[in-house]
C-alpha cells in the first residue's frame, strides 16, 4: 500500500512538472547560484522615437500650417532636427512634391492668346536659397541679423532652390509671364540680386519687383498685395502664386491658387 501511494505521489509530481514546463515554454538558463531555471524570454522592445524629435516635427508642421505665428527664432532644441531636414534630403523631396502639384495644376489651364496669363514667384528661398547663410545662424536659432543678411545678399552667391529653376522654365514654356516679387531693398540690393538670379539661370521673367522707398515700413503682406494689385490692373491674370512665407500668400490679389514652399528657418510677418 505504501508503495502504491509513493507511486501515485511520483505521478502527480511528474504531471505538475510537465504542466509547469508547458506554461513557461521558455529556455533553461543558469541562475546566479549555478542552477537552472526555466525563464520566459521577454519580446524585444519596440523602437521609441526620441521625445525631442517628436516635438520638433510637431513644431515644424505647425509652422508650415501657419498655426504657429510670429516666432522669432527656431527653438534651440530643434537645431539638429532643422539642419537634418534642410540638408538631409527631406526638404528637397517636399519641394519636389509641391512642384509636381504646381505642374499638374498649370497643365490644366487653357491660356489666352493675349499673353496676359501670369504667375508670381517670391525670390528668397523660393527661387534662390539662403540655406548656407542660415547654416552660420544655426538654421534660424540665432535672432535675425539685418546687416548680416544684407552682407550675404550683396555677395550674390545664393544657389537655386532645388527644382525651382526647372519649374520656372516649364511655366515660361507653357506661355505664362512670370513676375518676381521680393522684399529685398531695391536701392542697395538690386544689382547683386539680378546678378544672382541670372547666374543661377533665372532669365526671361517679365519683371523683378523689389521694395522701393515708397514701400519701406510696410508689412510684407501690405507691400506684396499692392504690387499684385498693380499687376492685375495692368490686365494680367494671376493664375498661381508661389512663396516660402505665409506673408507671400496672404492679403489681396493672391491669384487663382497659392503654393507654399517649406521654410522652418525664419518667419517674415
Amino acid at each position: 500500500m505504501i508503495r502504491t501511494m509513493v507511486q501515485r505521489v511520483r505521478e502527480v509530481l511528474i504531471l505538475m512538472f510537465l504542466a509547469l514546463m508547458s506554461k513557461t515554454n521558455g529556455e533553461w538558463k543558469p541562475n546566479h547560484w549555478g542552477r537552472s531555471n526555466c525563464v520566459r524570454q521577454p519580446p524585444p522592445p519596440l523602437p521609441v522615437p526620441p521625445v525631442q524629435e517628436e516635438n520638433c516635427l510637431s513644431w515644424r508642421v505647425a509652422v508650415e500650417a501657419n498655426n504657429v505665428r510670429g516666432w522669432p527664432t527656431v527653438p534651440t532644441q530643434c537645431l539638429s532636427y532643422v539642419e537634418r531636414y534642410m540638408i538631409g534630403g527631406q526638404y528637397e523631396k517636399d519641394v519636389s512634391f509641391i512642384i509636381d502639384q504646381i505642374l499638374a495644376y498649370a497643365g490644366d489651364i487653357t491660356l489666352s492668346a493675349d499673353g496676359m496669363d501670369a504667375w508670381v514667384f517670391d525670390v528668397d528661398d523660393t527661387c534662390i536659397s539662403n540655406v548656407f547663410y542660415y547654416k552660420g545662424k544655426r538654421y534660424g536659432c540665432d535672432p535675425y541679423d539685418p546687416s548680416g543678411f544684407k552682407e550675404w545678399a550683396m555677395r550674390g552667391g545664393c544657389p537655386a532652390v532645388p527644382g525651382m529653376l526647372s519649374l520656372f522654365n516649364e511655366l515660361l514654356n507653357m506661355g505664362f509671364k512670370i513676375f518676381l516679387i521680393t522684399g529685398r531693398d531695391e536701392e542697395t540690393l538690386a544689382h547683386p540680386t539680378i546678378h544672382n538670379l541670372h547666374n543661377q539661370g533665372f532669365y526671361n521673367y517679365q519683371k523683378l519687383i523689389m521694395r522701393s522707398v515708397a514701400y519701406k515700413g510696410q508689412s510684407a503682406v501690405a507691400y506684396k498685395s499692392s504690387i499684385r494689385n498693380q499687376i492685375m490692373k495692368e490686365g494680367y491674370r494671376i493664375w498661381g502664386n508661389v512663396g516660402d512665407q505665409w506673408s507671400d500668400l496672404q492679403g489681396e490679389c493672391l491669384g487663382n491658387r497659392t503654393f507654399k514652399l517649406p521654410n522652418p528657418m525664419y518667419f517674415v510677418p
